[in-house]
């Protein structure tokens, strides 16, 4: 069977890495892809928001399953077409997706299910999101409804911040993901992301991590894509695992089955360990990045067939994934002035091989030349397995250290909350 996946970054890296690992799969094919997924099996110069373009690719190609990666492919329909043409596709609809193209949306959602989640109002004129500021108190999330990469959510300390941003998202900073926004109240405690895969009937755990969105050590700066991850996250228990697919996943899924959207594909649930249980801080429609990554590496199953099940149907049918014993860490490798003006074009040497238990996954990279160049902001993913955090951690970074990118810029204290309680696998 080939199988196309969609996208360029970290995550598509990882994932069409381990597709390509299934007996079952053929050929993996990437677009637009990246010069590491181009090791992988051939890549195709088609954006992932070229709908007409992916179903044409994935037609010629006779896929048997396409693999959907960013989130924009989703907003704007990508799975609903290629249903259409009658290809299998791991990816929900852009009406089930709109559980991470508008937040206003799941709020709703939660609202109507009884999920816990934070207080919100949503606005849709500036005057009227300053005045709704008094119902809450410092800190103020501040949250642009719809997709902003991963940085159209503000954490204002003080109620002049809070203003500012507003004005920000409806001056247009964030585009039309600016004209709806949504306040809510600060969830206190530790953040988990939670993956769970459905067929639109049947809900299955798919992992948990932890990443970091801050752009500098201490999680201080302003806010990022993600700048590294690690797994399992040890802070989330399998009976907080449980609790949380009971409350908050599974609840979902329901909601949108009754209001005939089902969901297909990976719900990845952002979450808040409170005092009071897990509540839920957004949803996505996708897995995450760079989550992804660690998952890949520490996943033992053959991942395939749980695509397809989501994909096809039958996912009650499998059993739970096999995980590696290990922990692992991903650190990224970010050109310098990420998130607001990365460097591009710098020249990037990787060695011939690196130790046992390493793998880097390439984001932003190009080749130019023939040479390996950044060409985006997250440019690298180093991800490394240990028997211990402090191993994969001392891992990742001897690997960073080998890598010739004048350029590159890493955090050294990802994975700081584990590893201050001296972390162990489950």
């Amino acid at each position: 069977m080939k199988v196309l996946v969609v996208g360029s970054g970290g995550r598509e890296h990882a994932l069409a890495w381990k597709i390509a690992q299934s007996p079952l799969v053929s050929e993996v094919a990437s677009a637009p892809g990246n010069p590491g997924m181009a090791s992988l099996g051939p890549v195709f110069a088609v954006s992932p928001t070229d709908v007409a373009g992916q179903v044409a690719l994935a037609r010629r190609l006779k896929a048997g399953l396409v693999v959907v990666g960013p989130d924009a492919a989703v907003a704007l329909g990508l799975a609903d077409a290629l249903i259409d043409a009658g290809i299998p596709v791991f990816a929900p609809t852009a009406a089930a997706g709109r559980v991470e193209s508008s937040k206003s949306f799941t709020k709703a959602l939660a609202a109507r299910q009884g999920i816990p989640t934070a207080p919100f109002e949503v606005f849709t004129d500036e005057a009227s999101a300053h005045a709704g500021l008094n119902a809450f108190t410092p800190p103020y999330v501040i949250k642009a409804d719809g997709l902003a990469a991963g940085k159209g959510v503000v954490i204002a300390t003080e109620r002049a911040e809070a203003e500012m941003a507003l004005g920000e998202m409806f001056g247009g900073r964030f585009g039309a993901a600016g004209a709806r926004v949504v306040v809510e109240g600060f969830l206190e405690g530790e953040e988990v992301s939670l993956f769970a895969l459905s067929d639109g009937d049947s809900v299955m755990a798919f992992g948990s991590a932890q990443d970091h969105k801050r752009a500098y050590e201490g999680d201080r700066g302003p806010n990022t894509g993600g700048m590294g991850s690690y797994a399992p996250a040890p802070s989330f228990s399998s009976d907080l695992e449980a609790e949380a697919m009971n409350r908050i996943v599974r609840p979902a899924i329901e909601g949108l089955a009754e209001e005939a959207t089902p969901y297909r594909g990976v719900l990845y649930a952002g979450l808040m360990l409170t005092r009071s249980g897990p509540q839920l801080v957004e949803f996505n429609a996708r897995f995450g990045d760079p989550e992804t990554q660690v998952l890949m590496m520490r996943l033992e199953s053959d991942i395939v067939p749980y695509l397809l099940a989501c994909a096809c149907g039958g996912l009650a049918e499998l059993p739970p994934p096999r995980w590696r014993p290990q922990l692992v860490i991903c650190v990224v490798l970010a050109a310098r002035g990420y998130p607001e003006e990365p460097r591009t074009g710098g020249s990037i040497t990787l060695p011939a091989a690196f130790e046992p238990g390493v793998t880097v996954f390439q984001a932003g990279t190009a080749l130019d030349d023939g040479r390996l160049i950044a060409s985006g902001g997250r440019v690298l993913n180093v991800c490394a397995l240990g028997d211990s955090l402090i191993e994969a951690r001392d891992k990742a970074h001897r690997a960073i250290d080998q890598i010739d990118f004048v350029d590159g810029v890493h955090r050294r204290d990802i994975g700081w909350r584990a590893l201050a309680s001296v972390a162990t696998p489950r």
